[in-house]
Order: C-alpha cells, then structure tokens, then sequence
C-alpha cells in the first residue's frame, strides 16, 4: 500500500494569507503563506508516513458551464476590495505562480491540473484510481468530508486536525473536543452529509437548493432530508413524496426537487462528475504523475527559501528535501 499527500494547493496557500498578524506587509503575507504551506505539508508527510506528495491545482471549472450562477457570488466579493487589497492578492497570485512553477520543475512531487476542472476534482479522480492505497488530503475544505472512508482522510495544517471516520484527532493522537458538546468532535455520516448537501445546496459555491426550507427532521405533513435519505434505497413513499415535490426556483420557474437534486449532485458530488470529465482527468493524471526524476533537489530548496527569506524552513532543508526529491513509484487502476 503506498501512502499519498494530496494538497489543494491554492486553499492551503490563501487561508494561510489571513493567519499573519495584523500589520504585517504584503510581502511578510506572501512569505508567511509560504512557510504555512509548506511546514503544513512536512508536518503530513512526517507524521503519516507519506510516500509521494501530489500538489493539485485549479482549473476552469466544468460546472460554470453546465450552471450559470456557479461561483458567481465570489465575483461580487472581488469587486468590493480596496485598491490595498487588489495589490496584495496580486502579490499572493504572482508568488503562487511562481510556487507552484517551482513544485513542477524544481521537485520530484506531482502536480495535477486540467483546465476544466477544479482541484477538488483531481483529488477525487487520483483517489478513484488508487482504490487501494491510503490518501491524506490537505485542505481546509469541509468538501472534500465526503470521500472519506478508512483509507482517506482530512488534514487542515493551519488547524492542525485530521479528519477520520471516527472523528476529529488533535496533532497528538487525542480527540478533538466540541466547544458546544464539551464530547469528541465526530464526523457526520459522509454519505448523509453529502446527501443533506445536496438538498440544501452549498452557500460558498453559489449552488442553490433542490428543496428550498426542508427541514432535517419531517413533520406530520411533511417528509424531512432524513426520512428521505432513509428511504432512498427502497425508494418508497417517504423518498418518492420528497422528490416529486415541487417549489418556484430564482427564476420565477416550476422546478422538481428531483430535478434539482441530481443538478446539485453533479455540481457537488465530488464522485458524480460527468463521464467526458473523468475520462479527461483521469487521462491527465497519467500524464501528469511524476515518474522522471529533477536532479539536485535540494539545492533548488534552499534556492527557493532564499528568496522568499523562509530562514526556518532552509534550517530543514534535508526534512524538506526527502519528500521532494520522491518520485510517483504507484500503479493507477
């Protein structure tokens, strides 16, 4: 069994840019998102046994074309920022560029892109064709909750938590403790969670409900999220009264909850892609898994440290240098 490190690359690297203190520079930002990133990913690799680490990157996604108001709320978003702000992201877009051209001919680690398709995406498309293999996901993406099982699992670096079918753990083992609960912190069934999502769309996407106002728990007149999903196998009368039901979506249309619903499933699911974009993907991660090998390594590291002055980082240098220098040596199904 090999033991991957997937890293959404550009979630790991942003949320990092609000951890700086308050006051720091752009410049201080951008190094301090770097250190993050990277520290993040050692900290994995340390502490899972990590045999090859897999930077996966954003593309244009497929949804924008199959559902207009994907994402478009984030355009909104950008338009109110100062002129401060425009410079710093532009700083932060720059570095990362030219991060993640460092990764892909400095290193011996992968990076997977498809113009069509987001990093969620090829996380879940390399997870699919390594069946057998063990995968620790890098991200602060609640997203991605959906494919865990015992051979996939979460890591938030910035929170330092990793997320399994048991629950929350702390760096050191423990469990993660609720504030609200004061018990472990426990991961919500992923198959009922994605199907709750479904239902209820996702805010931070844009995608809107397939059953605007249902409830978790029905009522005596009517079918809950819960009796539904419950139901969903048999696909009787509590599944087939909650799918057939009806609601006037944004645009003022007669929409099936159906209908919506499987929508929302190929916009959120991260196993329900299209077959084209799978097939393409999957095309891609073949071509794209790092099999050659980049010589010196390690001097290409400290090159990197130096010039983004990463002092810490370059003290580690031969930490840093073991899991760059390893090359893809997996079998893809």
């Amino acid at each position: 069994m090999t033991t991957y490190a997937l890293i959404d690359t550009a979630n790991t690297f942003f949320r990092a840019r609000h951890v700086a203190s308050r006051g720091a520079s752009a410049e201080e930002k951008v190094a301090q998102a770097l250190h993050i990133t990277l520290a993040s990913v050692n900290q994995a690799v340390q502490r899972y046994k990590i045999d090859h680490v897999v930077f996966c990157l954003e593309g244009r996604s497929f949804r924008r074309d199959l559902y207009a108001p994907y994402k478009r709320n984030r355009v909104v978003d950008e338009q109110s920022v100062t002129e401060e702000e425009l410079e710093e992201s532009r700083q932060f877009w720059e570095t990362y560029q030219v991060f993640t051209d460092y990764i892909s001919q400095k290193t011996n680690a992968s990076v997977l892109r498809h113009e069509r398709a987001e990093a969620d995406d090829m996380i879940a498309r390399f997870i699919a064709l390594h069946p057998a293999d063990k995968h620790f996901i890098i991200s602060t993406d609640t997203d991605y909750d959906q494919l865990i099982t015992d051979k996939v699992f979460r890591y938030s670096g910035v929170a330092g938590e990793l997320v399994t079918l048991t629950g929350y753990l702390k760096e050191n083992g423990r469990p993660v403790i609720d504030k609200k609960t004061k018990e472990p912190k426990l991961l919500e069934d992923p198959e009922y969670g994605l199907f709750k999502k479904l239902v209820r769309g996702d805010t931070s996407d844009n995608v809107h409900p397939s059953y605007p106002g249902a409830r978790e728990k029905g009522t005596k007149n009517k079918i809950g999220i819960r009796e539904a999903f419950e139901d969903r196998h048999k696909q009787g009368f509590h599944y087939n009264s909650f799918m057939l039901s009806r609601f006037i979506d944004y645009d003022g249309k007669e929409v099936r909850v159906r209908d919506a619903f499987e929508r929302n499933r190929t916009l959120i699911d991260l196993t329900a892609q299209p077959q084209e974009i799978k097939d393409a993907v999957d095309q891609r991660i073949r071509e794209s898994v790092r099999t050659t090998i980049t010589p010196t390594v390690g001097v290409h590291f400290l090159r990197f440290c130096g010039k983004y002055e990463l002092v810490k980082l370059s003290e580690k240098a031969e930490t840093f240098s073991a899991w760059l220098n390893r090359p893809y040596t997996g079998v893809l199904a």
